[in-house]
């Protein structure tokens, strides 16, 4: 097999990166191609009670089991498959059981911290940043957390305006810098999703 394409996808909360990783794999087609959440490589907190994990700041970078990440990132492009742990937002910890990713030619990682670590960094064949307003990110931040993690409304705005904004001016903004392409509004940019999509043919083909 030759050696996997790794694209990272990142934007603060809310941006639309689920969204245009989402786009890309459908145009692209499921059978090469495989998405990998930062999500899923939060710390196991299980040493934790629950009050203690609602505390916990995820959107700094130590919230994230970097060496985990890198280890499956590695055995991917190696060519083996990995056991991808679980997360359970609703209680803000890892599950017992977790999911076997195959490798596959193309290999999305998509967070909001994709582009903080170097050693990821370095890893990286594209990486994009998904540009969107702070105020859209707010609202799309809102109805998630509400209607899919049962959060409450003072919830998700306190713990937007102590943690979620001020972390993402530290250390996800900065990080747009880094970005090999900068996709304005998200999934809505169709011209963007387009152009990337394209690029990510043209690896794979000289890679073949």
């Amino acid at each position: 097999m030759t050696k996997p394409v790794l694209i990272g996808i990142t934007g603060g909360t809310g941006s639309g990166k689920t969204t245009v990783s989402n786009t890309i794999i459908e145009m692209l087609g499921t059978d090469n191609i495989v998405m990998i959440q930062q999500d899923s490589y939060y710390k196991d907190q299980s040493h934790m009670d629950f009050s203690q994990r609602e505390k916990t700041n995820y959107d700094h970078p130590f919230a994230f089991d970097k060496d985990l990440l890198l280890e499956h990132l590695n055995d991917l492009l190696e060519g083996n498959s990995i056991q991808k742990p679980v997360y359970d937002f609703t209680v803000h910890n890892r599950k017992e059981e977790t999911v076997t990713v195959e490798p596959c030619e193309v290999i999305i990682l998509e967070g909001i911290l994709v582009l903080e670590n170097q050693e990821i960094r370095d890893m990286l064949d594209i990486k994009v940043y998904v540009d969107t307003d702070n105020d859209v990110r707010f609202i799309r931040r809102m109805l998630r957390d509400t209607e899919e993690r049962g959060r409450s409304i003072n919830s998700v705005v306190d713990q937007y305006l102590g943690v979620v904004r001020p972390m993402h001016q530290q250390f996800i903004e900065p990080t747009k810098k880094y970005a090999d392409i900068i996709i304005p509004e998200g999934g809505y940019n169709k011209v963007a999703i387009d152009i990337l999509v394209t690029k990510i043919k043209s690896i794979i083909e000289e890679l073949v």
